[in-house]
C-alpha cells in the first residue's frame, strides 16, 4: 500500500496540505538570509565594532537587547539592531564588541552563542518541509493519471477463425 494510500484523515490532509507548506515557508523567509551571516560570525568574520545597549524587550521565553552598532574602522553605524547572543551582564548604556556579518536585525556578540544552531534548525525545518511537500504533491499527481490510464484488454492466445 502506498503512503499516499493511508492519507485518509482530515487531520492529515490539513497537516500534508497547509501545515507542510507553512513550515516551509515560515523556515525559509525567517533562517535563509541570515543562515551565512550566522555562520559567519561564528568563525568570526565580519566587521568588528561596538554595540551599545539602548534597551531590552523580553517575551515570554527570552530577552533580546536592542541598539546601536558602530564599526571600529570606517564608524559605519546601524541603529535599531539586535544584538545576538548578547552577554548576561549587559545592561541599558553598556557596550559589548559584536560583529556585523549582514543579518538582517541584527549583530552577533563577539562571546559566541548558539544562534547559528537556531538559524540551521529553522532552514533545514523549512528545507525538509518543502521536499516532503513537493514530493507528496508529484506523487498524488503520479497516482491520479495511473488511475485513469486506460487498461488494455488481455492479450488472447485463442486462434482466429
Amino acid at each position: 500500500m502506498s503512503f499516499l494510500n493511508t492519507i485518509y484523515g482530515w487531520r492529515t490532509k490539513v497537516f500534508v496540505w497547509i501545515g507542510l507548506p507553512v513550515i516551509a515557508a515560515i523556515g525559509l523567509m525567517l533562517s535563509v538570509t541570515d543562515l551565512a551571516p550566522a555562520w559567519e560570525a561564528k568563525n568570526g568574520g565580519g566587521t568588528p565594532g561596538t554595540f551599545t545597549a539602548v534597551n531590552e524587550e523580553c517575551g515570554r521565553r527570552n530577552c533580546e537587547w536592542h541598539g546601536t552598532f558602530v564599526a571600529t574602522e570606517g564608524g559605519a553605524q546601524r541603529a535599531d539592531v539586535i544584538l545576538y547572543d548578547a552577554p548576561d551582564e549587559l545592561t541599558a548604556g553598556a557596550t559589548a564588541p559584536a560583529l556585523d556579518s549582514g543579518a538582517r536585525k541584527g549583530v552577533f556578540s563577539t562571546a559566541g552563542g548558539s544562534t547559528y544552531l537556531l538559524v540551521t534548525g529553522l532552514t533545514v525545518a523549512g528545507v525538509a518541509a518543502l521536499v516532503a511537500w513537493v514530493w507528496i504533491i508529484v506523487r498524488a499527481i503520479r497516482n491520479r493519471r495511473r488511475a485513469t490510464e486506460p487498461t488494455a484488454p488481455p492479450a488472447s492466445f485463442a486462434p482466429s477463425a
